[in-house]
Parts: C-alpha cells; structure tokens; sequence
C-alpha cells in the first residue's frame, strides 16, 4: 500500500536519510527500529508530511504522492502519533482531538456537544476515565500520550504511525492500545510502530526494518529474528547488558522527607501506575510546593525550585520537551543555563559545553545546533547535563530513558552508577519494572500518593513490587 523508493534527507551539516527504501503492507504491523538519530522520525516524517523537500519518491496505492502539509497527508489517509507529544496545552481534550477538522451545525457554527461526544466514545474505547472537557495542560504525560492516540483514532487513517506510543503509558494502558492495534490490523489498517522496547515488538510487530546511521540495514519477518540479534543490527556491535554494580553505602543519610531516605551514594528506585504521585513527589522534593526537609542532617526549608538548587538538588523531569529544555535555544544556550558564570562569560560557556558533549557523548554538529533538531536520546542528555553543571548532591530523574534506545539507555545507566558511586544521592522514577530492578539499590513502590512497600533490590521480583503498587480500593 505504501512504498518509499531512495529518500534521502539531509540538514545543515547531516544526512539524516540515505537511499532509504521501504514497503508497509496492509493489515500488518511494521516496525522501525534503530538508536536514537538513525533516522527512524525523520523517515516518519516525511511520510506525513512533516517534511516534504526531499529526495527520492513515495507511492501510495500505486500512486506517486509528494506531501505538502500534514492535513494533505491525513486527507490521503496517513496520520502520526508523535513521540514528543503535539498537543496544545490550553485546549481540552476535545478541542485537540478535532483541531482542524472541526464539526460545525447547519448555521456555520461549532457543533461542541457533537464533538464532545465523539471524544468521550474514543477516550471511553481507550480507557482514560477523564472528561472530555478538560484542559490538556491538567494531565500527566501519559494521559496526554492516550489522547494523541484518539486524535489518530478520529481521523479513520489507512496509515497509522506511531512513534514510542507506550514510553509514557502503563502496563494497562498498553494492554488497551494492543487490542486497538490488533482491531486495526482486522480492518487492514497499516501500523508503523517505533519503539526501543523490543519485547513489545516481539508481542505486535510482523516485520521489522533497522534503520542505522539513516541507512536500512535489514528487513525480515519478527519470527526470523531475536532480540539480541536486532540489537547488534540497531548498533552494529554487541550492547553490555546492565549488571548491578557492587552497593558500596556508607549509609550517611543525605535526604530525609516525610515519605523517604536517601543515603550518599544510593540509587533509589521508585517505582507506581500512573497516578501513584510519584512525579509530585520529586516536584515537592524541588521545591513546586514549599516543603521543609532535612538534608545532611540540617532543616532546610524548600520554598521554590532555586531553593532546591542552592541546597544541592536537581530534577531531570519526565516531560523533557515540556520542562526540560529550551527546544528553540541551541545545545550550548541549553547546557549553560542552570550556570550564570558560564552562561555570561564565552569561553566558560564554550569550556562547559565542549566538556558534556565530550563525557555524555551528545552527537551534535556544533554548539550552535538547535535542540528541537537533536534526537530524543541526545536531548535527554542535554538536560542531564544542564543540571550535572550545578553540580548537584542529589539527582532526581524522572522517566530518565522514555523514547531512549538501548544503547543510550546503556551509557545513561553507566553515567548514574558512576555517579552514585562518586556519592551523588540519585533517585530514579521508571515506569519500566526491569529498570528499576537493574539500577536500583533500593526500591520504594507508590500507590495512591503513598509509599506502600520498601525493598532491597537484591531481593525484590516483579511480581512482588506490582502487588503493591495496585490500588487496595
């Protein structure tokens, strides 16, 4: 149904497609797999419209097409869900899920309530128990992750690309979205599903195709292929598998709230669904809602976020896009911010700058790049290394790999294990169970805005931390 014959695509200073040839069949699910920056979005992209200077061409049903704008793309049938969310903020949900295709009465006029009904069915259908009359800027990533999902819903698309549409929703929520998909295919849909979550894959996806360095590298049936083996295709070479360092703890207490500890050199996983609080703890911790807290042993009374830095703190928050970064500032404007010496003084900026790209291995073409043209994987690590400039005595990370690739995920994992190790306190939010069993020394679950169980991580099983993380009511 869909052919995309040599595209190539390039920026200033970067291919970030070369000679890229793909076929989607109907009633299948293909995935695109590739690390962060091989080009897997660009490709998307294209196909939808986002970009539309480019070489090479796409047949769509046997037709040549060339895309001027998303709404030719979505007229044609083809809608994307985006891995950095494209909602705006002040809307609610229903504005959002028909912007730009709007339902009007005889008069001319916005047929609201027929439009309200329609989004509540498909928030309904998706399992999100939320009005559809609320703003967009009330609800957590997740949620706002479900509601992209709806708007390609609506649109009844032939092609539906999805990029990382579990990297912020839960075990449930994934479940609902694979019985969609599964719909979908029934009524020969075509799915172009992106995800580094390869066990997903492995549960949804027909055929695979590895992008590397904006090149395909293969393509093949995912019955014909293991997970270690897409990983060596993804990257070219074999990826360490995590392994939990030695817990070396002086058991100096660093970090004393009314619901956790934390001790100099620990890594403290913290694990809940979606709605446990986990994210409104850390924003409490740093100073979102004034707090006191004890740290080194000392009262400190948190009131704002500056408060938070100047005691030693830092966040790293789940919605980088959101939160996390200045997406129209470059990498150097970016990684300076949080330092007023470096980000008055050129040659301090520059030293700075030069020093992270170098220890978080961020692939940019200059200092000057803007960050909204960077990967997903390559901006996190400009947020990690924004606040690693503070030098922080406590780290928090909130979702530190959603929308990561393996091999990121790996160095982001052997960044925090040195750095506890250096004796940062670091605690680290995941929605991803074998995440928080591979880093953590020491779990905590969350239910409900409450901490619900503490466990060695040594000791702990999946099956254990869920059962406390599920609501008793």
């Amino acid at each position: 149904m869909l052919v995309a014959e040599n595209i190539t695509k390039q920026f200033p200073g970067v291919t970030a497609l070369k000679d890229v040839c793909l076929e989607l069949h109907p009633g299948k699910v293909n995935a695109l797999i590739g690390e962060n920056g091989a080009g897997k979005s660009t490709l998307m992209k294209i196909l939808s419209g986002v970009y539309n200077e480019y070489e090479g061409r796409i047949l769509f049903n046997n037709k040549e097409v060339s895309f001027r704008s998303t709404k030719e793309a979505q007229d044609a049938g083809i809608a994307i869900i985006h891995q950095e969310l494209n909602l705006v903020q002040d809307l609610t949900i229903t504005e959002n899920i028909f912007l730009g295709r709007e339902i009007t009465n005889s008069f001319g006029l916005l047929d609201r309530q027929q439009m309200k009904q329609q989004a509540t069915v498909l928030l309904k259908r998706l399992h999100l128990n939320i009005s559809a009359t609320e703003k967009i800027s009330s609800l957590k990533v997740g949620q706002q992750q479900v509601v992209e999902i709806a708007k390609s819903l609506l649109l009844d698309a032939k092609v539906i690309i999805m990029d990382e549409p579990t990297s912020a929703i839960s075990e449930s929520e994934v479940a609902v979205l694979f019985d969609i998909i599964r719909e979908l295919k029934s009524e020969g849909k075509i799915i172009v599903y992106i995800s580094h979550k390869l066990d997903e894959l492995f549960k949804i996806a027909d055929h695979y195709t590895v992008l590397r360095d904006g090149c395909v590298i293969e393509s093949g049936d995912m019955n014909d292929i293991t997970a270690d083996g897409l990983v060596q295709k993804m990257v070219g070479r074999e990826i360490r598998s995590v392994r939990k360092r030695e817990q070396v703890l002086d058991r100096k207490l660093m970090l004393s709230t009314e619901k956790i500890k934390l001790y100099k050199g620990e890594i403290l996983g913290v694990f809940g669904l979606m709605g446990a609080g986990r994210t409104e703890m850390l924003e409490e911790i740093f100073g979102l809602k004034e707090n006191v807290i004890q740290i080194d042993g000392k009262e400190v009374n948190i009131r704002s976020p500056l408060d938070a830095i100047r005691a030693g703190i830092a966040l790293v928050p789940e919605d980088r896009k959101k939160d996390g970064l200045f997406i129209e500032a470059d990498v150097r404007e970016n990684i300076c911010i949080t330092t007023l010496d470096a980000f008055i003084d050129g040659n301090r900026q520059t030293t700075l700058t030069d020093n992270y790209i170098n220890s978080l291995r961020i692939k940019t073409s200059s200092h000057r790049q803007t960050v909204g043209t960077l990967s997903g994987g390559n901006q996190q690590k400009i947020v990690l290394a924004k606040w690693l400039a503070t030098n922080p005595k406590i780290l928090m990370l909130d979702e530190p790999t959603r929308g990561i690739d393996v091999h990121t995920k790996s160095e982001i994992y052997e960044l925090i294990s040195q750095l506890a190790k250096d004796g940062m306190g670091i605690i680290v939010v995941s929605s991803e169970l074998a995440e928080i069993l591979a880093i953590s020394d020491r779990i905590v679950v969350m239910a409900e805005g409450n901490i619900t169980a503490e466990f060695d991580a040594g000791q702990a099983t999946e099956s254990m931390i869920l059962k406390e993380a599920i609501p008793k009511n």
